[in-house]
Protein backbone atom coordinates (compact mmCIF):
# COMPACT_ATOMS: atom_id res chain seq x y z
CA UNK A 1 0.00 0.00 0.00
CA UNK A 2 1.21 3.51 -0.77
CA UNK A 3 1.76 5.60 2.34
CA UNK A 4 0.46 8.66 0.47
CA UNK A 5 -3.03 7.15 0.28
CA UNK A 6 -5.67 7.65 2.91
CA UNK A 7 -6.87 4.55 4.70
CA UNK A 8 -10.25 4.97 2.98
CA UNK A 9 -8.61 4.95 -0.47
CA UNK A 10 -6.66 1.83 0.45
CA UNK A 11 -9.87 0.02 1.43
CA UNK A 12 -11.54 1.06 -1.82
CA UNK A 13 -8.59 -0.45 -3.75
CA UNK A 14 -9.74 -3.90 -2.62
CA UNK A 15 -12.94 -3.53 -4.63
CA UNK A 16 -13.24 -4.91 -8.20
CA UNK A 17 -13.97 -1.59 -9.92
CA UNK A 18 -13.94 -3.09 -13.42
CA UNK A 19 -16.77 -5.40 -12.39
CA UNK A 20 -18.53 -2.46 -10.75
CA UNK A 21 -18.35 -0.45 -13.98
CA UNK A 22 -19.89 -3.31 -15.98
CA UNK A 23 -22.76 -3.61 -13.47
CA UNK A 24 -23.41 0.14 -13.54
CA UNK A 25 -23.47 0.07 -17.34
CA UNK A 26 -25.92 -2.84 -17.35
CA UNK A 27 -28.45 -0.84 -15.31
CA UNK A 28 -27.66 2.56 -16.82
CA UNK A 29 -26.68 3.96 -13.44
CA UNK A 30 -24.50 6.79 -14.79
CA UNK A 31 -26.71 7.72 -17.72
CA UNK A 32 -27.14 11.52 -17.90
CA UNK A 33 -25.23 11.91 -14.60
CA UNK A 34 -23.07 15.04 -14.33
CA UNK A 35 -22.21 15.05 -10.63
CA UNK A 36 -21.86 12.21 -8.10
CA UNK A 37 -21.66 9.16 -10.34
CA UNK A 38 -22.36 5.68 -9.00
CA UNK A 39 -18.78 5.11 -7.85
CA UNK A 40 -18.86 8.32 -5.82
CA UNK A 41 -22.30 7.43 -4.46
CA UNK A 42 -20.95 4.07 -3.33
CA UNK A 43 -17.92 5.70 -1.70
CA UNK A 44 -20.09 8.21 0.17
CA UNK A 45 -22.48 5.53 1.42
CA UNK A 46 -19.64 3.16 2.33
CA UNK A 47 -17.98 6.02 4.22
CA UNK A 48 -21.24 6.49 6.13
CA UNK A 49 -21.30 2.79 7.07
CA UNK A 50 -17.66 2.66 8.15
CA UNK A 51 -17.86 5.84 10.25
CA UNK A 52 -21.38 5.45 11.69
CA UNK A 53 -22.92 8.55 10.09
CA UNK A 54 -26.51 9.08 11.21
CA UNK A 55 -27.88 11.27 8.39
CA UNK A 56 -27.17 12.77 4.98
CA UNK A 57 -26.34 16.08 6.66
CA UNK A 58 -23.84 14.20 8.84
CA UNK A 59 -22.20 12.66 5.75
CA UNK A 60 -21.99 16.02 4.00
CA UNK A 61 -20.47 17.80 7.00
CA UNK A 62 -17.84 15.14 7.71
CA UNK A 63 -16.66 14.93 4.10
CA UNK A 64 -16.65 18.71 3.74
CA UNK A 65 -14.40 18.99 6.80
CA UNK A 66 -11.78 16.98 4.87
CA UNK A 67 -12.30 18.66 1.49
CA UNK A 68 -8.56 18.76 0.76
CA UNK A 69 -8.44 14.94 0.79
CA UNK A 70 -11.63 14.22 -1.15
CA UNK A 71 -10.04 13.99 -4.60
CA UNK A 72 -7.59 11.29 -3.47
CA UNK A 73 -10.51 9.46 -1.84
CA UNK A 74 -12.28 9.25 -5.21
CA UNK A 75 -14.58 12.29 -5.08
CA UNK A 76 -14.40 14.79 -7.92
CA UNK A 77 -16.26 17.45 -5.93
CA UNK A 78 -17.79 17.90 -2.45
CA UNK A 79 -20.76 15.65 -1.73
CA UNK A 80 -24.05 17.51 -1.30
CA UNK A 81 -26.75 15.85 0.76
CA UNK A 82 -29.48 16.73 -1.77
CA UNK A 83 -27.48 15.17 -4.61
CA UNK A 84 -26.80 12.03 -2.56
CA UNK A 85 -30.48 11.81 -1.58
CA UNK A 86 -31.54 12.06 -5.24
CA UNK A 87 -29.03 9.36 -6.19
CA UNK A 88 -30.33 6.99 -3.50
CA UNK A 89 -33.90 7.59 -4.62
CA UNK A 90 -33.39 7.19 -8.36
CA UNK A 91 -30.53 4.78 -9.08
CA UNK A 92 -31.53 1.15 -9.30
CA UNK A 93 -30.87 -0.71 -6.04
CA UNK A 94 -30.06 -3.82 -8.07
CA UNK A 95 -26.67 -2.25 -8.90
CA UNK A 96 -25.64 -2.60 -5.26
CA UNK A 97 -27.32 -5.99 -4.85
CA UNK A 98 -25.37 -7.44 -7.78
CA UNK A 99 -22.13 -5.82 -6.64
CA UNK A 100 -22.63 -7.28 -3.15
CA UNK A 101 -23.12 -10.70 -4.74
CA UNK A 102 -19.79 -10.39 -6.58
CA UNK A 103 -18.03 -9.39 -3.35
CA UNK A 104 -19.62 -12.33 -1.55
CA UNK A 105 -18.21 -14.72 -4.18
CA UNK A 106 -14.72 -13.31 -3.56
CA UNK A 107 -15.06 -13.51 0.22
CA UNK A 108 -16.34 -17.09 0.18
CA UNK A 109 -13.30 -18.19 -1.84
CA UNK A 110 -11.01 -16.58 0.73
CA UNK A 111 -12.75 -18.25 3.68
CA UNK A 112 -13.33 -21.62 2.01
CA UNK A 113 -10.18 -23.03 3.63
CA UNK A 114 -11.37 -22.14 7.15
CA UNK A 115 -12.21 -25.16 9.26
CA UNK A 116 -15.47 -25.62 11.14
CA UNK A 117 -15.32 -26.81 14.72
CA UNK A 118 -17.15 -29.94 13.59
CA UNK A 119 -14.44 -30.78 11.04
CA UNK A 120 -16.89 -31.54 8.26
CA UNK A 121 -15.90 -31.52 4.60
CA UNK A 122 -19.41 -30.51 3.53
CA UNK A 123 -20.43 -26.86 3.22
CA UNK A 124 -22.76 -25.91 6.09
CA UNK A 125 -25.30 -23.10 5.76
CA UNK A 126 -27.55 -21.50 8.36
CA UNK A 127 -30.81 -20.05 7.04
CA UNK A 128 -32.82 -17.44 8.92
CA UNK A 129 -34.30 -13.95 8.63
CA UNK A 130 -34.32 -10.77 10.66
CA UNK A 131 -36.96 -8.05 10.73
CA UNK A 132 -35.97 -4.38 10.54
CA UNK A 133 -38.76 -2.23 11.95
CA UNK A 134 -39.76 0.95 10.10
CA UNK A 135 -42.12 3.84 10.82
CA UNK A 136 -45.51 3.28 9.15
CA UNK A 137 -46.05 6.96 8.30
CA UNK A 138 -42.63 7.27 6.60
CA UNK A 139 -42.46 3.84 4.94
CA UNK A 140 -46.07 2.98 3.92
CA UNK A 141 -44.81 0.80 1.03
CA UNK A 142 -43.43 -1.76 3.55
CA UNK A 143 -46.64 -2.40 5.48
CA UNK A 144 -46.05 -5.19 8.00
CA UNK A 145 -48.88 -4.89 10.50
CA UNK A 146 -51.68 -2.41 11.01
CA UNK A 147 -49.45 -0.23 13.20
CA UNK A 148 -45.99 -0.51 11.67
CA UNK A 149 -43.89 -1.19 8.61
CA UNK A 150 -40.87 -3.45 8.28
CA UNK A 151 -38.49 -5.13 5.88
CA UNK A 152 -37.05 -8.62 6.23
CA UNK A 153 -33.53 -9.72 5.43
CA UNK A 154 -33.57 -13.43 4.54
CA UNK A 155 -30.00 -14.70 4.82
CA UNK A 156 -28.21 -17.94 4.03
CA UNK A 157 -24.97 -17.79 6.02
CA UNK A 158 -21.93 -19.86 5.07
CA UNK A 159 -20.63 -20.92 8.48
CA UNK A 160 -17.05 -20.90 7.19
CA UNK A 161 -16.13 -17.28 7.78
CA UNK A 162 -19.73 -16.21 8.50
CA UNK A 163 -20.13 -14.84 4.97
CA UNK A 164 -23.71 -14.53 3.65
CA UNK A 165 -23.97 -16.56 0.45
CA UNK A 166 -27.56 -15.51 -0.28
CA UNK A 167 -29.57 -12.48 0.84
CA UNK A 168 -33.09 -11.50 -0.13
CA UNK A 169 -34.70 -8.29 1.13
CA UNK A 170 -38.50 -8.36 1.22
CA UNK A 171 -41.34 -6.61 2.98
CA UNK A 172 -42.15 -7.86 6.46
CA UNK A 173 -45.11 -9.96 5.32
CA UNK A 174 -43.11 -12.59 3.44
CA UNK A 175 -43.07 -15.74 5.59
CA UNK A 176 -39.68 -17.28 6.27
CA UNK A 177 -40.55 -20.59 4.62
CA UNK A 178 -40.93 -18.90 1.21
CA UNK A 179 -37.19 -18.15 1.25
CA UNK A 180 -36.67 -21.84 0.46
CA UNK A 181 -38.33 -21.24 -2.91
CA UNK A 182 -35.65 -18.66 -3.75
CA UNK A 183 -32.67 -20.91 -3.04
CA UNK A 184 -30.82 -23.01 -5.57
CA UNK A 185 -29.92 -26.09 -3.48
CA UNK A 186 -26.29 -27.16 -3.51
CA UNK A 187 -25.84 -30.92 -3.72
CA UNK A 188 -24.02 -32.30 -0.67
CA UNK A 189 -24.42 -29.12 1.39
CA UNK A 190 -26.11 -29.08 4.79
CA UNK A 191 -28.83 -26.50 5.48
CA UNK A 192 -29.55 -25.76 9.15
CA UNK A 193 -32.89 -24.07 9.87
CA UNK A 194 -35.33 -23.49 12.71
CA UNK A 195 -38.94 -24.71 12.88
CA UNK A 196 -40.26 -21.81 10.79
CA UNK A 197 -38.89 -23.61 7.70
CA UNK A 198 -40.59 -26.95 8.32
CA UNK A 199 -42.60 -27.47 5.13
CA UNK A 200 -42.34 -31.08 4.01
CA UNK A 201 -42.85 -30.38 0.31
CA UNK A 202 -40.00 -27.86 0.31
CA UNK A 203 -37.79 -30.10 2.48
CA UNK A 204 -38.38 -32.97 0.06
CA UNK A 205 -37.31 -30.71 -2.80
CA UNK A 206 -34.04 -30.11 -0.94
CA UNK A 207 -33.61 -33.86 -0.51
CA UNK A 208 -34.25 -34.53 -4.21
CA UNK A 209 -31.60 -31.93 -5.08
CA UNK A 210 -29.04 -33.97 -3.13
CA UNK A 211 -28.81 -31.52 -0.22
CA UNK A 212 -29.17 -32.28 3.50
CA UNK A 213 -31.16 -30.36 6.09
CA UNK A 214 -31.21 -30.18 9.87
CA UNK A 215 -34.17 -28.58 11.59
CA UNK A 216 -36.37 -28.94 14.65
CA UNK A 217 -39.64 -30.85 14.65
CA UNK A 218 -42.88 -29.08 15.42
CA UNK A 219 -44.73 -30.25 18.52
CA UNK A 220 -47.81 -31.36 16.54
CA UNK A 221 -45.92 -33.50 14.01
CA UNK A 222 -47.72 -36.80 13.39
CA UNK A 223 -45.21 -39.57 12.70
CA UNK A 224 -44.57 -43.23 13.56
CA UNK A 225 -41.32 -44.90 14.53
CA UNK A 226 -39.92 -47.35 11.98
CA UNK A 227 -36.57 -48.18 13.57
CA UNK A 228 -34.56 -47.13 16.64
CA UNK A 229 -30.77 -47.08 16.70
CA UNK A 230 -28.77 -47.80 19.82
CA UNK A 231 -27.67 -44.63 21.63
CA UNK A 232 -25.52 -43.71 24.60
CA UNK A 233 -27.80 -41.62 26.81
CA UNK A 234 -24.88 -40.29 28.83
CA UNK A 235 -23.99 -38.11 25.82
CA UNK A 236 -27.37 -36.37 25.92
CA UNK A 237 -28.87 -38.28 22.98
CA UNK A 238 -32.14 -39.80 24.19
CA UNK A 239 -33.14 -41.55 20.97
CA UNK A 240 -32.12 -41.82 17.32
CA UNK A 241 -35.03 -43.01 15.20
CA UNK A 242 -36.07 -43.56 11.62
CA UNK A 243 -39.64 -42.32 11.19
CA UNK A 244 -42.40 -42.07 8.58
CA UNK A 245 -44.99 -39.31 8.44
CA UNK A 246 -48.59 -40.38 9.15
CA UNK A 247 -50.79 -37.62 7.79
CA UNK A 248 -52.05 -38.03 4.22
CA UNK A 249 -50.87 -34.58 3.09
CA UNK A 250 -47.57 -34.79 5.00
CA UNK A 251 -46.80 -38.28 3.65
CA UNK A 252 -47.65 -37.13 0.13
CA UNK A 253 -45.29 -34.14 0.49
CA UNK A 254 -42.47 -36.23 2.03
CA UNK A 255 -43.06 -39.88 1.02
CA UNK A 256 -39.78 -41.32 2.33
CA UNK A 257 -38.31 -41.85 5.80
CA UNK A 258 -36.87 -39.13 8.01
CA UNK A 259 -34.45 -39.29 10.89
CA UNK A 260 -35.63 -38.02 14.29
CA UNK A 261 -33.16 -37.36 17.10
CA UNK A 262 -34.19 -36.40 20.61
CA UNK A 263 -31.43 -34.63 22.49
CA UNK A 264 -31.31 -33.19 26.01
CA UNK A 265 -29.15 -30.07 26.17
CA UNK A 266 -26.81 -30.50 29.17
CA UNK A 267 -26.52 -26.74 29.62
CA UNK A 268 -30.20 -25.77 29.66
CA UNK A 269 -31.73 -29.16 30.44
CA UNK A 270 -34.16 -28.64 27.56
CA UNK A 271 -35.14 -31.57 25.36
CA UNK A 272 -34.88 -30.83 21.63
CA UNK A 273 -36.20 -32.91 18.73
CA UNK A 274 -34.28 -32.66 15.46
CA UNK A 275 -35.34 -33.74 11.98
CA UNK A 276 -32.87 -34.50 9.21
CA UNK A 277 -32.51 -36.49 6.01
CA UNK A 278 -28.88 -37.30 6.82
CA UNK A 279 -28.59 -40.86 8.12
CA UNK A 280 -24.78 -41.08 8.16
CA UNK A 281 -23.61 -38.39 10.58
CA UNK A 282 -23.56 -39.27 14.30
CA UNK A 283 -26.50 -38.04 16.33
CA UNK A 284 -24.25 -35.78 18.41
CA UNK A 285 -22.96 -34.14 15.23
CA UNK A 286 -26.54 -33.40 14.15
CA UNK A 287 -27.18 -31.73 17.51
CA UNK A 288 -23.93 -29.77 17.22
CA UNK A 289 -24.88 -28.66 13.70
CA UNK A 290 -28.14 -27.20 14.95
CA UNK A 291 -26.27 -25.37 17.68
CA UNK A 292 -24.13 -23.75 14.96
CA UNK A 293 -27.33 -22.15 13.61
CA UNK A 294 -26.89 -19.54 16.32
CA UNK A 295 -24.13 -17.98 14.24
CA UNK A 296 -26.69 -16.48 11.86
CA UNK A 297 -28.41 -14.87 14.87
CA UNK A 298 -25.06 -13.39 15.88
CA UNK A 299 -24.58 -12.13 12.33
CA UNK A 300 -27.90 -10.27 12.46
CA UNK A 301 -27.09 -8.87 15.90
CA UNK A 302 -23.66 -7.76 14.75
CA UNK A 303 -24.75 -5.91 11.61
CA UNK A 304 -27.61 -4.20 13.46
CA UNK A 305 -25.22 -2.98 16.13
CA UNK A 306 -22.28 -1.95 13.95
CA UNK A 307 -23.75 -0.93 10.57
CA UNK A 308 -26.29 1.75 9.67
CA UNK A 309 -29.37 -0.35 8.89
CA UNK A 310 -31.75 0.84 11.60
CA UNK A 311 -31.69 4.56 10.72
CA UNK A 312 -32.29 5.26 7.04
CA UNK A 313 -31.20 8.22 4.89
CA UNK A 314 -34.25 7.99 2.59
CA UNK A 315 -37.84 6.75 2.83
CA UNK A 316 -38.47 5.17 -0.58
CA UNK A 317 -38.10 1.46 -1.24
CA UNK A 318 -35.17 2.12 -3.57
CA UNK A 319 -33.34 4.26 -0.99
CA UNK A 320 -33.83 1.70 1.79
CA UNK A 321 -32.64 -1.22 -0.34
CA UNK A 322 -29.70 0.84 -1.59
CA UNK A 323 -28.58 1.51 1.98
CA UNK A 324 -29.04 -2.11 3.06
CA UNK A 325 -27.10 -3.54 0.11
CA UNK A 326 -24.24 -1.05 0.49
CA UNK A 327 -24.10 -1.94 4.20
CA UNK A 328 -23.68 -5.58 3.18
CA UNK A 329 -20.94 -4.52 0.74
CA UNK A 330 -19.14 -2.72 3.58
CA UNK A 331 -19.36 -5.79 5.84
CA UNK A 332 -18.02 -8.13 3.16
CA UNK A 333 -15.30 -5.63 2.19
CA UNK A 334 -13.94 -5.54 5.74
CA UNK A 335 -14.01 -9.37 5.81
CA UNK A 336 -12.03 -9.46 2.52
CA UNK A 337 -9.46 -6.95 3.81
CA UNK A 338 -9.04 -8.93 7.01
CA UNK A 339 -8.34 -12.14 5.13
CA UNK A 340 -6.12 -10.74 2.38
CA UNK A 341 -3.91 -8.85 4.83
CA UNK A 342 -3.93 -11.72 7.37
CA UNK A 343 -5.08 -9.40 10.14
CA UNK A 344 -5.56 -10.89 13.60
CA UNK A 345 -8.12 -8.28 14.70
CA UNK A 346 -11.81 -9.10 14.81
CA UNK A 347 -14.22 -7.43 12.40
CA UNK A 348 -15.54 -5.40 15.33
CA UNK A 349 -12.05 -4.10 16.13
CA UNK A 350 -11.33 -3.33 12.47
CA UNK A 351 -14.52 -1.29 12.12
CA UNK A 352 -13.77 0.64 15.30
CA UNK A 353 -10.28 1.53 14.05
CA UNK A 354 -11.46 2.40 10.54
CA UNK A 355 -14.15 4.68 11.94
CA UNK A 356 -11.53 7.06 13.39
CA UNK A 357 -8.64 6.64 10.93
CA UNK A 358 -10.18 6.69 7.44
CA UNK A 359 -8.65 10.11 6.66
CA UNK A 360 -5.18 9.12 7.91
CA UNK A 361 -2.39 8.38 5.41
CA UNK A 362 -0.94 5.14 6.73
CA UNK A 363 -1.00 1.43 5.87
CA UNK A 364 -3.78 -0.62 7.45
CA UNK A 365 -1.30 -2.67 9.49
CA UNK A 366 0.21 0.48 10.95
CA UNK A 367 -3.23 1.75 11.95
CA UNK A 368 -3.74 -1.46 13.92
CA UNK A 369 -0.31 -1.16 15.52
CA UNK A 370 -0.79 2.46 16.53
CA UNK A 371 -4.08 1.61 18.16
CA UNK A 372 -2.24 -0.98 20.32
CA UNK A 373 -4.50 -3.79 19.27
CA UNK A 374 -4.24 -6.91 21.41
CA UNK A 375 -6.03 -10.20 21.34
CA UNK A 376 -7.57 -9.66 24.75
CA UNK A 377 -11.32 -10.02 24.41
CA UNK A 378 -13.65 -7.34 25.64
CA UNK A 379 -17.09 -8.13 26.96
CA UNK A 380 -18.59 -7.38 23.55
CA UNK A 381 -16.05 -9.58 21.80
CA UNK A 382 -17.04 -12.44 24.07
CA UNK A 383 -20.65 -12.02 23.05
CA UNK A 384 -19.73 -11.89 19.35
CA UNK A 385 -16.88 -14.38 19.30
CA UNK A 386 -18.19 -15.58 15.94
CA UNK A 387 -16.04 -12.89 14.35
CA UNK A 388 -12.77 -13.73 16.11
CA UNK A 389 -10.60 -15.83 13.82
Amino acid sequence: MEQGKTLFAQLMDFLPWTTFTRIVGRYGGDRYVKTLNCAEQFRAMAFAQLTYRESLRDIEACLLAQSAKLYRMGFRSPVKRSTLADANESRDWRIWAEFASRLIVQARKLYAVDDLELKLSETVYALDSTTIDLCLSLFPWALFRSTKSAVKMHTLLDLRGSIPSFIHISDGKLHDVHALDLLIPEAGAIYVMDRAYVDFARLYALHQAGAFFVTRAKSNMDARRVYSATVDRTTGVICDQTIALNGYAAHKDYPIHLRRIRFKDPESGKALVFLTNNFTLPALTIAALYKQRWQVELFFKWIKQHLRIKVFYGTSENAVKTQLWIAICAYVLVAIVKKRLNLDASLYTLLQIFSVTLFEKMPVQKALHQNHYTKEKSMLDNQLNLFLY
